[in-house]
């Protein structure tokens, strides 16, 4: 139990400093996944924005200065999982030398390809790289004043819709690997597969979320065993024979929850080397916990392992942002752990639900209807895509707090990276 115990402590000392801190000091912080064409994560766009008093304002300058305090308030390496973080810059960070800030062989600043390229800033972008930063043209539309961007350019970064043969040709014309491709906005699979079709290597958009449904929209047979286990697992009381009996029936599953058990995330002292000794050091609820996030890294065996990431962020958020939205925080646990199972099975979450030990209301938000239930997860898709103007008009409607709602999304990218199976 003392595992668990620690673990609450932790949530509650989080949610006092959030009530404390002045909302002027509020930061606003939106992680967006770079992937590859085989679906591993490249790196991160991180999307900052100030105070809520900024409310529908879209200040340059303001974010730059927010993404500066989030650097030195929680370190980059912690934001992206040490891998390159894409950071919009402005002329004057550039040129004012406020990026040196920022850890060079974590950054990658991007430059507008709008900005108007001047020998200050040519000069600022050479000293930056050689520094050590690298550097992505952003917004990229041609034009033969960018030629002396373009030759200090690792990235370009678009709207693959706007690619056409002007940017193709003179992009043709850098050297082979000189320069990778972002193709931004890539919304759907089929998105995905044209963007790749037109030369580029690196994909950012919603597109991982949308899922490629199987044609028999049922799941598949062997992915209902883990969903036995879920079913049983919460049942109260808790059946630990039975539990026990079936984690020891999947060898994978087995070898997950006793890696998770001995990682540092549940600071336990002795080794755990049995179900039966994970469920006595602790305790019922954090042995739920641990033989859900092992379930579901089993249903997500087939997809990236960002999949995973992002459900075990968004089951962490959903259980902190619980109080603020007057919501259960196991229960909400579940709901943002089990969102993305259509993505992960292939299946309409409509198939899904029944197979799941949820009331009707939990289910109902799971498939999207927008009551109560569902209000932490909506906050956290909004926010996921920087929409900031319908995250905090949510707050507003339900009176919560949005100082303790962005730092409750800071703690779950660092609780996620650290509870994932891969890096355990």
């Amino acid at each position: 139990m003392a595992a668990h115990t620690s673990e609450t402590k932790g949530m509650e000392a989080a949610a006092d400093s959030a009530q404390r801190q002045p909302a002027a000091e509020l930061r606003y912080v939106a992680r967006q996944p770079i992937l590859d064409v085989a679906g591993h994560v490249h790196g991160y766009d991180l999307i900052f924005r100030n105070a809520p008093e900024c409310i529908f304002r879209r200040d340059a300058e303001m974010a730059m200065e927010t993404m500066l305090d989030n650097e030195v308030l929680f370190g980059l390496e912690r934001l992206s999982n040490s891998l390159p973080a894409f950071i919009s810059c402005t002329a004057e960070a550039l040129t004012e030398n406020l990026v040196l800030v920022l850890t060079p062989s974590l950054t990658v600043l991007g430059v507008p390809a709008s900005l108007e390229p001047t020998p200050r800033l040519v000069d600022a972008c050479r000293t930056l790289k050689a520094r050590g930063f690298r550097l992505a043209l952003d917004e990229f539309v041609w034009h033969q004043d960018l030629r002396s961007l373009l030759d200090r350019t690792d990235y370009v970064r678009m709207d693959f819709r706007k690619f056409d043969g002007a940017e193709r040709q003179q992009l043709q014309q850098l050297e082979p690997d000189a320069v990778r491709l972002v193709a931004q906005k890539v919304e759907t699979q089929d998105d995905f597969r044209q963007a790749r079709e037109m030369g580029f290597t690196l994909f950012q958009g919603d597109y991982l979320c949308h899922p490629t449904l199987l044609k028999k929209r049922k799941i598949p047979s062997n992915r209902m065993y883990h969903f036995e286990i879920v079913r049983e697992l919460y049942r109260d009381p808790l059946d630990v024979h039975k539990v026990s009996h079936l984690v020891r029936s999947d060898a994978a599953l087995m070898y997950r929850l006793l890696r998770l058990a001995n990682s540092p995330i549940y600071g336990l002292y002795q080794e755990v080397r049995s179900i039966e000794t994970a469920i006595r050091f602790l305790g019922e609820t954090a042995f739920r916990r641990i033989v859900s996030v092992a379930v579901l890294s089993e249903l997500n065996s087939d997809q990236p392992a960002e999949v995973l990431q992002m459900g075990l962020l968004r089951g962490r958020f959903c259980e902190l942002a619980a109080r603020v939205f007057g919501q259960d925080p196991a229960e909400q646990y579940l709901v943002g752990m089990f969102s993305l199972l259509p993505v992960m099975l292939g299946v309409p979450m409509d198939e899904i639900v029944g197979n799941l030990p949820f009331r009707t209301d939990i289910s109902l938000a799971l498939m999207g209807t927008a009551n109560p239930e569902r209000t932490p997860l909506a906050w956290l898709e909004f926010h996921e895509r920087g929409d900031w103007e319908s995250s905090d008009r949510l707050v507003a409607q339900h009176s919560g707090s949005p100082i303790q709602l962005a730092q409750a999304y800071e703690e779950a990218l660092i609780w996620a990276a650290a509870a994932s199976p891969g890096t355990a």
